[in-house]
């Protein structure tokens, strides 16, 4: 199931994708104006530049997409490997909770699910932490294999999730802005040094800074991408 399965129309087609969840006239002037004032201030050339400018308006600071970092062939790679997910309707595997909630019903019939309530008992048999233990659990599963996989909170669940590629595992890519200032910056720079390595795209960002909200707006970023390639606006 998606987030919202009455997205879908009795035909089989999907209702558009209304960027930052909008859906009423007032609703979709505001998005529309607020992202052509993010176009001002950051590049729209490639795809990646879509993801600097969702990073923007997700944290509302201009100076977010200089800390956007991207693994892969190229910089649009992550973005590509992303929106051709969606397009096959690969699950989206977020960390959290809060992540889920954010990720967008509308413009896929991609499965969502979270990963944290996974793993209880390794957790308890270890000491590691719940995210940390949920991730390991659902690989366990191999439920990442070709996912997408959104870590918008835990700096563990980031670190468990460059064991488990480490290990073999290959989502179709990472999305990844763990927060804090305990292991965040280093959980990442770790995703991207082991992506990097086993040819796993992933989109990232350097400093402490991150977050829920930022996850899930760079993850509908890639349902956008889809919604254009198949409107034919994009190609891949």
């Amino acid at each position: 199931m998606t987030t919202d399965p009455g997205e879908e129309t009795d035909d089989g087609s999907f209702t558009e994708y209304a960027d930052l969840g909008a859906t009423t006239e007032n609703a979709m002037e505001i998005a529309e104006t607020s992202m052509d004032r993010v176009r001002e201030l950051v590049p729209d050339e490639t795809l990646a530049d879509r993801i600097r400018q969702k990073s923007v308006h997700a944290t509302g600071d201009p100076e977010f997409q200089h800390l956007m970092r991207f693994t892969g062939e190229d910089e649009d790679e992550p973005v590509r490997a992303g929106a051709r997910a969606v397009l096959d309707e690969q699950p989206i595997v977020t960390d959290i909770t809060m992540v889920k909630e954010g990720i967008t019903g509308r413009g896929h019939d991609c499965p969502v699910r979270k990963a944290i309530g996974n793993g209880a008992e390794l957790a308890a048999e270890t000491g590691m932490t719940r995210t940390a233990a949920s991730v390991l659990e659902l690989d366990r599963e191999g439920v990442y294999v070709g996912a997408i996989a959104v870590v918008g909170n835990a700096p563990t669940a980031a670190l468990a999730l460059a064991d488990c590629i480490e290990d073999g595992t290959r989502p179709a890519v990472v999305i990844a802005t763990p927060v804090g200032f305990v292991k965040a910056a280093e959980s990442r720079e770790r995703l991207r040094e082991v992506a990097s390595e086993h040819g796993v795209p992933v989109v990232t960002n350097v400093g402490r800074r991150g977050g829920s909200g930022l996850a899930a707006g760079l993850t509908n970023e890639l349902v956008h991408v889809a919604s254009d390639v198949r409107d034919g606006e994009v190609e891949l």
